[in-house]
């Protein structure tokens, strides 16, 4: 698998990723680095339950990994409205949170200058968690309407 293999800040981020055993929620704005979805599409392989919620415009861009995750079978949701689903946040079997100003985008990894911020305390996952849960079902597409 052509994951990253140097100490990097990319490889620390999927190293954490792939600690996942049981759940990946994903709350991301714009996802479009291969190596991050080869990382979550491999976790999806290995039977964890992964869930991402995205923004509609963004999902369709050029190089955007959104298609790819859905045709393997991750379940994807997007916003219905016109403001940007502008959130960043990964949570790896809701307990560790993963957060910062990260697009997963290549562009935002080699050239930007970001943040991420990985915490395990609950008191500082569970305002994440119920924020995933309560969008989750904001963007189920049987309450979409027409």
């Amino acid at each position: 698998c052509p994951l990253p293999r140097a100490e990097t800040s990319l490889s620390r981020l999927v190293r954490r990723l792939l600690s996942a055993r049981r759940s990946l929620d994903l709350c991301i704005f714009s996802f479009s680095c291969p190596q991050l979805a080869r990382a979550v599409h491999l976790l999806h392989r290995r039977g964890v339950r992964v869930r991402l919620v995205t923004d509609a415009q963004y999902m369709g861009l050029h190089g955007s990994q959104i298609g790819r995750l859905r045709h393997a079978g991750i379940q994807v949701r997007h916003d219905q409205h016109s403001g940007y689903m502008h959130h960043k946040f990964a949570i790896v079997d809701r307990r560790m949170l993963i957060t910062g100003s990260l697009n997963w985008t290549t562009q935002a990894i080699q050239s930007n200058r970001e943040n991420v911020l990985v915490v395990d305390d609950a008191a500082c996952v569970k305002p994440f968690l119920d924020e995933f849960e309560r969008i989750w079902e904001e963007y189920n597409p049987a309450n979409y309407s027409f």
